[in-house]
């Protein structure tokens, strides 16, 4: 489906996150709801991976745009199905991190507890590709004011892609709403359709 975007989540969020909630809301105002997914991911990336396929499936041919972990997903995902794909502040090797965070975890969105096991590691591990080469299909936005990921692994790794890098900023990405028209363009969504959408309030 042309214009079609599946949002991926990160480590512990939720479709009530607020860069989810931001662009279901600006899709819903301009009619396109039927072109978006959200899913509510599976912590374990084996599942989720499976429900992301499913999407896909569904859209076609969706932008894939993630957020932190959802960015590992949406890297491996965009390179099996030659899909394009905008990151923000993605995780790079995540299963490299997660030594320290074996154990019980907590979703920041739904309360829900789970444990983090070395399967879930391993099975990060299986989706790691060789850094992407397509500044044409790849769009990845860093701020350096992110406290969890140190932004310059990412602007290594996604050295050939077509980076934005704004100082500042957060893990979340401050400001996110007021990029949107630049999500939608490369998400092959006219100029017309949102041209009387003020970003700054969603």
């Amino acid at each position: 489906m042309s214009g079609s975007i599946l949002y991926i989540h990160g480590f512990n969020s939720a479709p009530e996150s607020k860069k989810a909630t931001q662009l279901m809301s600006l899709m819903q105002r301009m009619g396109l709801s039927d072109q978006l997914r959200v899913p509510a991911l599976h912590h374990h990336p084996r599942e989720a991976i499976a429900q992301l396929q499913a999407a896909i499936s569904e859209l076609g041919s969706p932008l894939l745009v993630g957020s932190s972990l959802g960015g590992y997903y949406a890297t491996y995902l965009a390179e099996q199905h030659g899909l394009n794909a905008l990151l923000v502040n993605p995780a790079v090797s995540p299963h490299r991190m997660f030594d320290g965070y074996l154990g019980t975890q907590t979703n920041l969105y739904s309360g829900e507890s789970w444990e983090l096991t070395l399967d879930h590691v391993e099975a990060l591990a299986e989706l790691e590709v060789q850094a992407p080469q397509d500044p044409q299909r790849y769009q990845v936005w860093l701020q350096t004011g992110d406290e969890t990921l140190d932004y310059r692994h990412a602007e290594k790794y996604y050295a050939a892609c077509a980076l934005r890098i704004q100082g500042g900023g957060d893990h979340s990405y401050q400001g996110f709403a007021e990029q949107l028209p630049a999500l939608l363009s490369f998400a092959g969504i006219a100029a017309h359709q949102y041209k009387t959408i003020d970003f700054a309030a969603l």
